[in-house]
């Protein structure tokens, strides 16, 4: 049976919307994406979380968004109804709740971030909320046409001209919906479902840093639903609305500024030059203009971690007719010569770290710390490149013990079609660079749990990674 919950007084001036569920399970009928039937399948219970999923209807404003920054409504009270996925501890909530825009590159579902971040979010018993975006939901409806029927991002001016759209003509769907969506669904976590203290929104891409700059800058009124933000690369703006385009990259509006509350940008080196680099502004302790930028020295723009808790093949298949690749290798194309999914994740320890210190900076008013830029040649040209130690690793920026004791050569692309140019890969040391280096292995592991300790106390590692990474260590040179 579902249970609905009614509509209860707003947070601020953000209405909470009605939600049903938790939706029931049963052999034949389970989210998309569950962890249990993901890859690698997750059972939550042995980490002492629960999943749950829930459908949210309300009504949500379709906004423009000048150049000059100001917001206004375009269409008002279309109605929506989305789904968000909950894993949150049964016993011991810290009170802080990761919320994940869902990346529809794929046409369904993917949390990206909880491949990453999954580990932090455990240790810290924070609870995460994935909630699915527009392009999503014919995905979805497909996989499942019972459980989802309801699910609809409906365009409330079907007719009206899209100069933005093929032909001229509006679609089906209004992105724009989405980001009163996500203010809603905040302001629901925030009431009776979860009682969250503090949100923190991230995702992969435009979403989340349109929201900060239009949407929690301009609509909430001294009192905004999220209190912090992390963003993954890149961090380009993308637009208000179906029919808006997208700001340009001269645009003053693409600069994330004086949101308000917390913002962290992460990018990998493999992102820097011809992408974030741009995009680089310095960082500030301001009360409305609290900003980090942590560029990730050595790491690729995708690893094997934001795979972690991918949809199972057979579910992709359902979704949107077929999978890419296999589980090991979710592509079609394969890198020349033939790479795996690049491990460890050298970004994924700073997610890690980047959220700890969202937490403390809003929690406690504890700055995040600050990085330096990784060093760059040829700024400005084509030749432009990240300048890089006699190990080929880039000079500068956030450090993992990875890099700065390194046991392999670690590169930010690969060779070969597609996506390879944005897959790092490793090659390891042989035992005689290991000797000239440390001595020996053993030289090796003491060396990087010095470092593992040190980036503890400099808060760019959280102490459940340095437990993992000396644990892992260890048994290496045994």
């Amino acid at each position: 049976m579902f249970a609905a919950i009614a509509l209860v007084l707003a947070v601020g001036t953000t209405p909470v919307p009605k939600v049903t569920g938790p939706i029931q399970v049963t052999a034949d009928s389970y989210p998309f994406m569950a962890a249990n039937k993901s890859t690698p399948a997750f059972d939550l219970s042995k980490v002492g979380y629960v999943e749950e999923e829930y459908l949210v209807s309300g009504n949500a404003n379709v906004y423009d968004w000048a150049a000059d920054g100001a917001v206004s409504v375009k269409t008002p009270n279309a109605p929506y109804t989305t789904r968000i996925l909950v894993r949150r501890p049964t016993t011991g909530f810290s009170g802080s709740v990761v919320v994940e825009l869902m990346f529809t590159a794929r046409r369904f579902d993917w949390s990206m971030m909880w491949g990453f971040t999954h580990d932090y979010i455990v240790d810290h018993k924070d609870a995460w909320v994935g909630i699915t975006m527009p392009g999503s939901v014919d995905g979805l409806k497909k996989f499942n046409p019972t459980r989802y029927a309801n699910l609809s991002y409906a365009n409330p001016s079907p007719n009206a001209p899209c100069p933005a759209a093929q032909n001229n003509a509006a679609a089906t769907s209004e992105d724009g919906l989405k980001f009163d969506v996500i203010s809603q669904v905040g302001a629901l976590l925030k009431n009776d479902l979860i009682k969250a203290q503090y949100l923190f929104l991230t995702t992969q891409g435009a979403d989340v840093a349109t929201y900060a700059n239009a949407i929690h800058a301009n609509l909430q009124n001294g009192k905004p639903v999220y209190d912090g933000y992390l963003l993954k690369a890149p961090f380009t703006m993308g637009r208000i609305n179906q029919c808006a385009a997208a700001p340009g990259p001269n645009d003053p509006r693409q600069t994330i500024k004086n949101v308000g509350a917390p913002v962290i940008e992460v990018t990998a080196q493999g992102e820097v030059i011809g992408g974030t680099y741009a995009a680089r502004r310095d960082d500030s302790d301001e009360p409305n203009d609290r900003f980090r930028l942590y560029e990730v020295a050595s790491a690729g723009h995708i690893d094997k971690f934001a795979y972690f808790g991918f949809p199972a093949q057979a579910d992709q298949t359902a979704a949107v007719g077929s999978a890419q690749g296999t589980v090991e290798w979710p592509f079609n194309a394969k890198c020349d010569p033939e790479i795996p999914l690049m491990e460890p994740s050298l970004i994924g320890f700073v997610f890690n770290a980047s959220f700890s210190a969202l937490d403390q900076w809003v929690r406690k008013g504890t700055p995040a710390p600050r990085a330096s830029r990784l060093e760059v040649n040829n700024t400005a040209t084509p030749q432009a490149s990240v300048i890089a130690d006699k190990l080929g690793h880039g000079l500068g920026g956030v450090r993992t013990p990875f890099i700065d004791v390194p046991d392999a050569t670690y590169f930010t692309n690969s060779p070969g079609p597609g996506t390879c140019r944005e897959m790092g890969h490793k090659v390891p040391f042989d035992t005689a660079k290991i000797t000239e280096l440390y001595g020996s292995r053993k030289n090796y592991s003491s060396r990087f749990s010095e470092t593992v300790d040190r980036l503890v106390k400099e808060r760019w590692l959280t102490e459940g990674d340095a437990r993992r990474l000396k644990q892992a260590v260890s048994a290496g040179s045994n």
